[in-house]
């Protein structure tokens, strides 16, 4: 293609200006392929999620007060500190339990609230106001909660099958192991286990053996904590710069050493705890939180089956799928070890499974409508003009998808369903220059005319109405950014992406459009006015 002179065309708008300084420019189709290469990186590169995050902080003020019944506590702990929880700023509920040596404040931020703010406020007021806690209560425990890191995002099972010959005490220690191996992978942010069983010695008094004895229970309980206790002794360094550590082993290594625990003496001779109570080896059974799995086969449900549950939680932002694929991948490194063990599991959860196939769906019906669209374009305009309006749809949508990405947004429903409700919109700036071009070209002066004269002026001539319908759609946009609570927190990826894929739709439209038609559309033959001409040649004869 011959490269003319454009710097004589006059222009009034960006539109014309634009057109006019790409047309012919060489970094023209460089600018094209730079833009979809960082278009199709973003979409590989972004975190992906099923949802957006919402940004929820909060925290829990609890405060002991041993023999305190719940009245004294909702009266001397709870209300008080109510009251003063409600001077911080940006607080939006309290909510406070009193109950048998114990009060709870529950504290919630307004949506939106910065977490590490609003966490440092909370505790500075607690700490402000220790004058009011009464005589007796303990220190009070500042416990924040977040919300971005307590939903775990893969949840494993694991069992016992009926071949195993463990007990629910080793399910536990196996399960623990593989918890401190799924700490090590990267953006993992906490794991938690739900329905453990740990192992311990667990003694049962018998309350009328307790009263011939005329013993207590406390003196029950100060004779154990005083075996409980294994505190090394640390020395001094020795002449190599080493800690020398001496300790002592742990005496209680069995059933018969816990029963042989001396707790009084009567009339002389030593009561052993044995003689008050029955000792057994098993778990902590005043844990009353435990899981159940159930089975199905078929038509049919096996027993319920006493299961522990494994939750991994990711940092917030950071990539679901890459943590879950992680995870996954780890956890098939402990087959064949639980296999040997008898032991079974099964991944209940996959959050980041469900995102990747949301976000695939997604991009699946996004390129649905772009055919679409072409489709309906070339039957307006003409297949030359639909593959060129079709062109700046991946364009406007590779520079929204790296704005987001430079921004920290991740792909999620609510990212796509931007993108497909702006996408009907997306086109009109293309398709108005293109028709104006196609216009312009089918008038009867077009034949004395260059194309890239008729390019940039059919550009420049519906630039400043393109500019005010695009910023008028963009306004109606701005309000739901100001949307407050859960619904504004989780519908801002609209306001914050469509004004963009907008305002890059009338770049795209002005740069590409012109480019692209003075390429591949050409002036038609005008039969009347060659008729026209050769009459009026004739006449001069």
């Amino acid at each position: 293609m011959e490269e003319k002179d454009v710097s004589q065309i006059p222009v009034t708008d960006y539109a014309g200006r634009l057109a006019k300084s790409f047309i012919y420019n060489p970094l023209t189709p460089i600018l094209a392929v730079f833009l979809l290469a960082i278009g199709y990186l973003s979409l590989v590169v972004m975190p992906r999620e099923e949802d957006p995050q919402i940004a929820i902080s909060g925290g829990t003020v609890i405060v002991p007060l041993p023999g305190a019944t719940p009245k004294e506590a909702d009266n001397i702990i709870v209300k008080p500190l109510e009251r003063k929880l409600r001077e911080i700023s940006g607080v939006e509920h309290i909510y406070g339990v009193a109950t048998d040596n114990a009060g709870i404040i529950n504290v919630m931020y307004k949506i939106g609230e910065n977490r590490e703010d609003s966490n440092l406020k909370l505790y500075d007021k607690v700490m402000q106001n220790m004058e009011l806690l009464p005589k007796g209560a303990m220190q009070p425990l500042i416990k924040p909660f977040d919300i971005d890191i307590d939903v775990p995002i893969v949840t494993v099972a694991f069992y016992l099958k009926d071949s195993s010959k463990l007990q629910n005490t080793d399910l536990f220690k196996k399960v623990r192991d593989i918890q401190q191996k799924f700490n090590e992978i990267d953006n993992v942010s906490k794991t938690t286990l739900k329905g453990e069983k740990k192992e311990q010695f667990n003694v049962k008094v018998d309350l009328y053996k307790l009263s011939g004895y005329h013993l207590s229970l406390g003196q029950i309980m100060n004779a154990l904590k005083s075996l409980a206790v294994n505190v090394p002794d640390v020395k001094n360094r020795i002449s190599d710069g080493k800690i020398m550590i001496f300790g002592v082993k742990n005496a209680i290594t069995s059933i018969e050493d816990v029963g042989n625990v001396i707790v009084a003496s009567y009339m002389n001779s030593p009561i052993y705890l044995k003689d008050v109570a029955t000792v057994e080896k098993s778990y902590d059974i005043q844990n009353y939180k435990s899981a159940e799995l159930i089975m199905r086969e078929g038509d049919t449900f096996s027993a319920k089956k006493d299961q522990i549950t494994l939750t991994v939680s990711k940092l917030k932002g950071t990539n679901a799928v890459t943590v879950s694929t992680a995870v996954t991948e780890k956890l098939a490194t402990f087959d064949e070890s639980l296999n040997s063990a008898g032991i079974g599991y099964m991944v209940t959860r996959n959050y980041g499974t469900r995102a990747n196939e949301a976000v695939n769906e997604l991009v699946h019906h996004l390129m649905i409508t772009i055919l679409i669209i072409a489709v309906v374009l070339v039957l307006a305009l003409g297949w030359r003009e639909s593959l060129i309006v079709t062109f700046t749809v991946p364009a406007i949508l590779a520079i929204t998808l790296f704005i987001a990405y430079l921004t920290g947004q991740t792909i999620n429903r609510i990212t796509l369903f931007a993108f497909l409700l702006s996408l009907g919109l997306l086109v009109d700036a293309a398709i108005i220059v293109i028709e104006n071009i196609h216009r312009h070209m089918h008038d009867h002066s077009a034949v004395d005319r260059e194309k890239s004269e008729i390019m940039v002026t059919a550009t420049d001539e519906i630039g400043a109405p393109t500019n005010i319908a695009t910023l008028a759609i963009i306004l109606t946009m701005v309000p739901m950014a100001f949307v407050g609570g859960m619904m504004g927190e989780f519908m801002k990826p609209i306001p914050y992406n469509v004004p963009v894929a907008l305002f890059a739709s009338l770049v795209v439209a002005y740069i590409f459009t012109p480019y692209l038609a003075n390429i591949m559309l050409s002036k038609p033959k005008m039969h009347h006015h060659e008729h026209h001409f050769q009459k009026d040649k004739a006449e001069d004869k």
